[in-house]
């Protein structure tokens, strides 16, 4: 059974100065690192003027500019050759956005096909890029590892810029300009933007040139692609991320782009009340899901046009793609379980999944493992093979180790992996898959214990009768929240919930009901929850420990304030 570890009090330093802030409020923003009044007037009011970083202080930013302006004054043919999810996607939107804004049409938006072509650049459509007397290349969130590929391309006298956040590896692509923050002796100093936020960047410093009759500021529209990269991308959202967020959900909010106006209004969102969790829960999945089901261009002609009856049908269909991708998913979910029931014996035994079908599609398998890490309790690897019959797969680490440190103890075993400590994603050689599980339950078993276990902790212990409006208020000056910025969470111990049920039209949600001595009960939600899935399955009239997060729901117009369920013990 899972236990919840409440965090320490606030030192009495730091208590001192934050002392215009509420106990709630110091409590959280102390256990986010902010202990100084300076710091949490900079992270509770977030500047635009002042809390941007001039972009001229990223290594070759100056060089991708003159490149760039360039072309555009001698009409040079470009490519904008951009990742195919929720970040490259609005980044491309940015920079074609952008040209069309100054009059620039010389260009061409490249969004790679995730199954048949997979991540980064690729050297498919260099033929026709030569027919099509390209001269310039700019990548949007990819690129930084495309060593071969550039080289490739340079070879035709195209030049590449390279704008990316990525990890850069020991060798660089020998590209025109290199626009990555996170390049070793690179001097900017904010390093965790996302792809669309280093656009976002790129543009910033073309205008600082030139700006082409646009009026000052007119480049703030833009941020609506870049604060929903930013929130869609899982960066931490704290200094120079902070304010893109900020500022983005306030231009979206305001958004007149057709294709945010129709997805509003296709998913049942208040637009000029969208926040993160719309985003997170709603939006990007439908921008995800067609890369996922290799649709990917699509999303772009969503977020891109300027036709509001274009738009509606894009908006429609990438709902309508969407819930394919939740039926294909289910689909392989009951496969793997099946599977995992066949060898229950075995499974039972080993602290780390391992399965694999060549027919599974890698874009589908993350998905796939969030569903299973939870119910398991241990890593969860999955793998299928690509269009160019490579094997590809991802991973998650539920409440197990870092996946990160158990590839890194089986590399000897991967041909390339990635991620981050709680998810991440491998390619493995055709000769070795069948030793795959082997390896990588062996490279958890060397793990020091420490690394095996993930302590859950809680903000705070609270009654029921605190939820109210008043405390909700206190806190919502902490949001857009995400990662690094996570939402407060608390503990309700003791509670009994006066009706236990579930909702939607597969009734698959779950709904507890608490009299709190009002005219309404107080509700808190579980979406794809079920009773069942908890150590302590809730039952009206029996008290329950409720692990919990407060959230203003606006369905159907009604503002309400609710618990969103993270666990009940």
């Amino acid at each position: 059974m899972k236990t919840y570890t409440a965090r320490p009090v606030v030192s009495e330093t730091s208590r001192k100065e934050l002392q215009e802030y509420s106990d709630i409020v110091a409590h959280i923003l102390f256990h986010r690192g902010i202990t100084s009044t300076s710091a949490a007037r900079e992270f509770l009011n977030p500047d635009y003027a002042t809390g941007l970083h001039d972009p001229f202080l990223m290594k070759d930013m100056e060089k991708a500019v003159v490149r760039i302006l360039t072309a555009i004054k001698n009409n040079e043919r470009v490519v904008i050759f951009s990742d195919y999810d929720a970040d490259g996607i609005p980044g491309a939107v940015i920079l074609s956005d952008f040209f069309k804004k100054i009059n620039f049409n010389n260009f061409s938006n490249y969004i790679p096909h995730r199954h048949d072509e997979g991540f980064g650049l690729n050297s498919n459509a260099i033929e026709e890029w030569v027919k099509e007397n390209v001269k310039l290349v700019i990548t949007i969130d990819c690129g930084i590892a495309s060593v071969k590929e550039v080289t490739a391309i340079s070879k035709h006298a195209i030049d590449v810029i390279v704008t990316d956040h990525h990890e850069p590896g020991t060798e660089l692509p020998e590209a025109f300009a290199i626009v990555d923050a996170k390049q070793s002796d690179d001097m900017y100093p904010y390093k965790m933007l996302c792809g669309a936020g280093v656009v976002y960047k790129l543009v910033q410093a073309i205008l600082s040139r030139d700006r082409f009759s646009l009026k000052e500021g007119q480049e703030k529209w833009f941020l609506d692609m870049a604060g929903l990269a930013t929130l869609a991308d899982m960066v931490p959202l704290n200094g120079e991320n902070r304010v893109l967020a900020t500022f983005g959900l306030k231009v979206l909010r305001k958004s007149p782009r057709p294709g945010i106006v129709a997805l509003c209004s296709k998913l049942g969102i208040q637009q000029a009340q969208i926040t993160e969790d719309d985003i997170g829960f709603s939006i990007v999945p439908r921008i995800n899901a067609a890369s996922r089901m290799g649709e990917s261009y699509d999303a772009f002609r969503l977020l891109s046009s300027n036709d509001p009856v274009e738009a509606r049908a894009l908006a429609k269909h990438l709902d309508t793609i969407n819930d394919e991708r939740k039926g294909t998913v289910a689909a392989m979910v009951r496969e793997v379980k099946k599977i995992i029931a066949e060898r229950e014996t075995v499974e039972s035994m080993k602290k780390v999944i391992v399965i694999g079908n060549p027919k599974w599609r890698p874009s589908l398998l993350g998905l796939v493992a969030n569903s299973l890490v939870d119910e398991h309790s241990r890593p969860v690897f999955l793998w299928g093979r690509d269009g160019e019959e490579n094997i590809k797969g991802s991973c998650r680490a539920g409440e197990g180790a870092s996946v990160i440190a158990i590839m890194e103890k089986a590399k000897h075993a991967l041909l390339e992996y990635g991620g981050h400590n709680a998810s991440g994603g491998f390619s493995v050689a055709h000769d070795v898959v069948h030793k795959l599980e082997e390896e990588l339950v062996r490279a958890y078993e060397s793990l020091p214990q420490r690394e095996k276990v993930q302590e859950d902790f809680i903000d705070a212990h609270l009654d029921l009768k605190d939820v109210t409006m008043k405390l909700y208020s206190s806190f919502e000056a902490l949001s857009p929240f995400g990662v690094g910025n996570p939402k407060p969470i608390f503990m309700f111990r003791g509670v009994i919930p006066s009706e236990v049920k579930l909702f939607g039209k597969e009734k698959n949600h779950l709904e507890l009901s608490f009299d709190i001595g009002k005219n309404k009960p107080l509700h808190a939600i579980g979406f794809f929850m079920k009773p069942e899935d908890f150590d302590t399955p809730p039952v009206a009239g029996t008290a329950v420990n409720l692990v919990a997060t407060l959230e203003k729901s606006l369905f159907r117009g009604f503002a309400e304030l609710r618990l969103r369920i993270i666990d009940i013990v």
